[in-house]
């Protein structure tokens, strides 16, 4: 079994009616969703291909629809535990999910979702690109980027490098040792909750954001280049939720 503490491996859409949520991402990006059985209980796994790479469940009462990212680490109660005392809040305390894993969710001191994971059967391998329908990154939205930085640094060891965006500010880069995992940004939307934003990658980001808008959703951010990284937009699902999109520039053979 191989771990790959640091990376995000497993990304949940939360919404308070999981059949119109289903309804949107299985013909957007050609998901399947499957009832699984897990413990006592069934779960609703999205597949891409044959490899499943979510789910979908319903939110608690009062809560928003959203995506939340599952974060690798070793152990779930040490690093709840540090999470905890660097100034997350304790959302769930760890628990086991037989026969899959064990998990925590917290919020980070500024306020994102995360939940910490242990799988049972490792993690999924690193590959050079994501397939389409694949998640291709994550970025985290936050009011306040330097303490973002000095928490997930702290807890989980992660380094940085930064990218000067012009007039979008400076974007922070969290490494693994010698894997980019993640991207940091101040939030620019006051409205916009604190949030973790997971990214799916697309053969055509135009004609997926078009697609996205005849299947009831809406574009928050229109279809943009990011020169020697991609075309991306970003996206509200029909329940509220918010998620990215990327048509990736290819890797030269």
């Amino acid at each position: 079994m191989d771990y790959l503490p640091g990376k995000f491996v497993w990304f949940e859409h939360l919404s308070h009616d999981v059949a119109k949520a289903r309804a949107f991402y299985e013909p957007l990006f050609n998901w399947h969703v499957e009832r699984m059985p897990m413990g006592d209980k069934t779960y609703s796994m999205i597949l891409n291909g044959s490899a499943g790479i979510g789910g979908l469940r319903s939110a608690d009462a009062g809560k928003p629809s959203r995506w939340i990212s599952y974060l690798s680490v070793i152990d779930v109660d040490a690093s709840f535990q540090t999470a905890t005392a660097a100034g997350a809040k304790a959302l769930q305390s760890p628990t086991p999910y037989d026969p899959v894993g064990r998990g925590a969710t917290i919020a980070d001191p500024t306020g994102a979702e995360l939940c910490l994971w242990t799988a049972r059967d490792g993690d999924p391998p690193d590959v050079d690109q994501a397939p389409v329908g694949g998640w291709y990154w994550n970025e985290l939205w936050t009011p306040d980027v330097k303490k973002a930085l000095a928490f997930y640094e702290k807890v989980f060891g992660y380094t940085r490098d930064s990218m000067d965006m012009g007039a979008q500010g400076t974007y922070y880069l969290l490494n693994k040792g010698d894997k980019m995992r993640a991207g940091v940004i101040q939030s620019t939307e006051p409205k916009a909750p604190p949030m973790w934003l997971p990214y799916v990658r697309v053969e055509d980001c135009d004609a997926s954001a078009a697609k996205a808008s005849k299947l009831g959703g809406r574009t928050l951010l229109a279809p943009t280049d990011v020169p020697g990284v991609g075309r991306f937009a970003i996206l509200q699902d029909t329940t509220g939720a918010a998620l990215a999109i990327m048509k990736a520039v290819p890797i030269s053979a």
